[in-house]
């Protein structure tokens, strides 16, 4: 799996927001975020803009204005970030995996491709934006990430 700049720094952003939004819901200004997490200014609003239309994010205009989470960031996972700015999870040339159909010696590859979504979906959905933020990952994450061999590059 590929993970975009715009997939990265739409979670970094999001992750950042649900380690500094006050209780009190007070708004995030696009620049804090933008310097917290060293994202381009400019790039970051238009992220902003595809989390705010997928319902994660709300916006305040004004001198007091800035972006903050609709919902709490215990309620929101890494899986909704991604969707939110790259679509499904996982898509074979556009297609989501369980619509796909191969000839004779692939038949069975579709299983592979919704096997792979559902292990996607085991990490990416158990995984909320507040536990980023507080570095308390679930347990399940935490082993596979120490599994032999995890950190190796293949």
């Amino acid at each position: 799996m590929r993970i975009t700049a715009k997939a990265d720094y739409a979670v970094r952003a999001a992750v950042e927001l649900a380690a500094t939004s006050s209780p009190s819901g007070r708004p995030v200004k696009g620049e804090h975020l933008a310097a917290a997490q060293e994202i381009p200014h400019k790039f970051l609003e238009n992220i902003l803009a595809d989390l705010r239309r997928a319902g994660l994010v709300r916006t305040r205009r004004g001198a007091d204005g800035g972006y903050a989470l609709t919902r709490p960031a215990t309620d929101i996972t890494v899986a909704d970030v991604l969707r939110a700015v790259e679509g499904p999870l996982a898509a074979v040339q556009g297609t989501r995996p369980e619509a796909l159909r191969y000839p004779g010696a692939a038949a069975r590859l579709a299983e592979v491709w919704v096997a792979l979504r559902a292990n996607l979906r085991a990490v990416l959905e158990t995984v909320s934006l507040a536990d980023v933020a507080a570095g308390a990952l679930p347990d399940r994450v935490v082993a596979l990430a120490a599994a032999p061999g995890a950190w190796e590059p293949h």
